[in-house]
């Protein structure tokens, strides 16, 4: 054999051995690629359809709408409206700080949203859109509509928002509603997915945060196409949210909206309630706020103006300011002590202007005295001599007793929350406080209301409403979820004497009804519905003895925060009462006794619906009442 023959037989079986050698490693190149289609298309398939479908179709929840909330006679106060609003998802824009930029040349956008935005990374839950600016008007919406296929990652969305057509009247009976923070999710402790939903809102106070889960109601879904850009293509499905139950207050509109105006310019508190039921008709403190801002956020100047007002509008004054109840306090005194036989209807007490105990003299308001007085011209002329006696001969265990037995020193338990207990001293509290025992003459100022006793405008309330009535009379402001009423506390008699309480009540009628009651320029003239009632001030400063020996400065006379507090307590009719009334202005002690004629003013008002035939049975499950 040739050498040539040698070397072709030798190539051909290096050939050979490569070709077998590349044919085999094609071989196991394309088993393996057989293999991993294999394992992709069949073993994981499924796996890998269900998320190329996660990216396809994007299911979304959807917010329920926000159930309403009415007056007794179905008139709306909190409802919903159209909201035009704008979410981003910050993953899907490439930059979000350029289309945040880009987006406030469209519409606006608040500079701490943008910085709240570009601040918050999100890592434990990426691409959930996030809300930019809601509220928007519809040129503005339109206006980012036409722009929408410039902006990656941007949704706009039609919503609701909450609305509150009668704004500052019911501020502090309603509350307001806001967006979610941190702190709400935390304390939440039901896992309400609708926490998470962007944009959505909860109730922060009033009856919005006490009846919160049952107003908002339950989340729907949406399920959407998408493209790769995250832009919605088209609805595939939806399942509306179940809206939650509406609320009936047993606010009447129309009362509420007369004390408001009346009151609206005063730093004030008031109530007016049924007697028989406890259902509160009007529950007005002065001045109020829009909610309607909290809702679409506060800007810095409006925030200041609520924060540095002297009214305090943010400060619910009927159920959290509490007062000096004043001379009102003296009806407490007056049915303690002749419930306990420390005096009966017929003593008589001297007044000559002051009352001296020991080396202390008490004054009276007025300063020549009202000379000998029973019970009845005690309170029909308010002297405070008589009273101050009248405390002695009870003391302060029976005075503290009979306070609370007519609902103060504690909370009445109205639906809203924020309510303030009040105070009544005690020997015990003295102790345990100050280390010191209980002195006569504490128990002298208490008689009148002053001293360390304190009460809610809400409080006084019930103090008339029990007397009128002789029942332990609980407060609400809430009837019914839904066509379902609350449930009505069993109503149990006071425990006064029937004899003492018609005394009290009638000396009441003496200081509207008769000449020389300190209400009578006041009073409701048709005997039909006329008022009974209690005129009261509250000391806000220490009143000198030069002062009083030169004659004591007039409230007019004297700066506003210096001016005693005008309290009224009253119900009506005087015969068969049914509504029960308090008021109380802030430095409102003037001469016109403002209190006594917006009380005269609303009990008319109140007595007069009802006789012109307006019906005060609810839409729903009138029999109940």
């Amino acid at each position: 054999m040739s050498s040539f023959d040698g070397k072709e037989k030798q190539r051909h079986a290096n050939f050979t051995r490569r070709s077998l050698m590349l044919s085999g490693g094609i071989t196991a190149v394309f088993t393996l690629m057989a293999g991993r289609l294999y394992q992709l298309q069949v073993v994981d398939g499924d796996q890998y359809f269900a998320q190329a479908e996660e990216n396809r179709i994007s299911d979304r929840l959807l917010a329920p709408p926000r159930s309403r909330i009415l007056d007794r006679f179905g008139v709306p106060l909190a409802t919903s409206r159209r909201n035009y609003r704008v979410m981003v998802i910050p993953e899907q824009t490439g930059n979000l700080s350029a289309t945040l930029d880009a987006l406030a040349k469209v519409i606006p956008v608040n500079d701490r949203v943008r910085a709240r935005l570009l601040k918050d990374e999100r890592p434990d839950k990426p691409f959930v859109p996030v809300l930019v600016s809601d509220n928007l008007s519809w040129d503005d919406f339109a206006r980012l509509n036409l722009d929408l296929p410039y902006f990656r990652g941007v949704q706009p969305e039609v919503g609701e928002m909450r609305d509150y057509p009668y704004a500052e009247e019911f501020s502090h009976v309603l509350g307001y509603v806001a967006l979610v923070s941190p702190e709400d999710k935390e304390k939440d402790t039901s896992a309400d997915p609708l926490l998470d939903v962007p944009g959505f809102r909860i109730g922060k106070r009033g009856i919005e945060k006490t009846f919160d889960t049952r107003i908002r109601g339950h989340a729907g879904a949406s399920r959407v196409e998408v493209n790769a850009y995250g832009r919605v293509i088209r609805e595939l499905e939806r399942t509306p949210g179940i809206p939650g139950e509406e609320v009936y207050l047993t606010l009447d509109k129309e009362l509420q909206s007369f004390m408001f105006e009346r009151l609206k310019d005063d730093s004030a508190g008031a109530a007016i309630m049924d007697v028989q039921t406890g259902d509160v008709l009007a529950l007005v403190s002065t001045p109020g706020f829009d909610p309607n801002a909290f809702n679409r956020g506060l800007t810095s100047p409006e925030w200041a103006a609520l924060t540095e007002n002297d009214h305090k509008p943010l400060v619910n004054k009927v159920m959290a300011g509490i007062y000096p109840p004043g001379s009102t306090f003296k009806t407490v005194t007056a049915l303690a002590a002749l419930d306990a036989g420390a005096v009966g209807p017929d003593t008589i007490f001297h007044c000559a202007g002051k009352f001296t105990l020991g080396a202390h003299d008490f004054h009276c308001w007025r300063k020549q005295g009202h000379g000998w007085l029973d019970l009845r011209g005690g309170i029909k002329n308010s002297c405070d001599c008589y009273f101050y006696q009248a405390a002695l001969k009870l003391g302060i265990d029976g005075l503290a007793a009979g306070a609370k037995r007519l609902g103060l020193g504690q909370p009445t338990g109205i639906e809203i929350p924020g309510e303030r207990n009040g105070f009544i001293p005690d020997r015990f509290w003295k102790q345990a406080t100050f280390h010191e025992p209980w002195q006569l003459g504490e128990t002298v100022v208490a008689g009148i209301g002053q001293g360390y006793i304190l009460a809610t405008p809400l409080q006084l309330c019930v103090l008339a409403a029990r007397i009128a009535s002789g029942m332990q009379v609980v407060p609400r402001v809430v009837h019914s979820l839904g066509a379902q009423p609350l449930p009505r506390p069993a109503v149990e008699p006071i425990g006064f004497s029937p004899d003492a309480l018609n005394v009290v009540r009638g000396a009441m009628s003496a200081v509207t009804n008769e000449p020389g009651g300190t209400a009578y320029p006041w009073r409701i003239i048709d005997p039909m519905i006329a008022m009974a009632g209690k005129t009261g001030t509250a000391q806000v400063r220490v009143i000198s003895n030069e002062e009083r020996e030169h004659g004591v400065r007039s409230n007019e006379s004297l700066p506003w925060n210096l001016r005693d507090h005008g309290i009224f307590i009253g119900f009506a009719p005087v015969d068969k009462p049914r509504y029960a009334i308090a008021v109380v202005i802030e430095h409102g002690g003037l001469n016109s006794h403002p209190q006594v004629q917006l009380a005269r003013d609303v009990l008319t008002l109140a007595q007069t619906r009802d006789v012109l035939g307006r019906p005060t049975a609810y839409p729903l499950q009138a029999a109940a009442l």
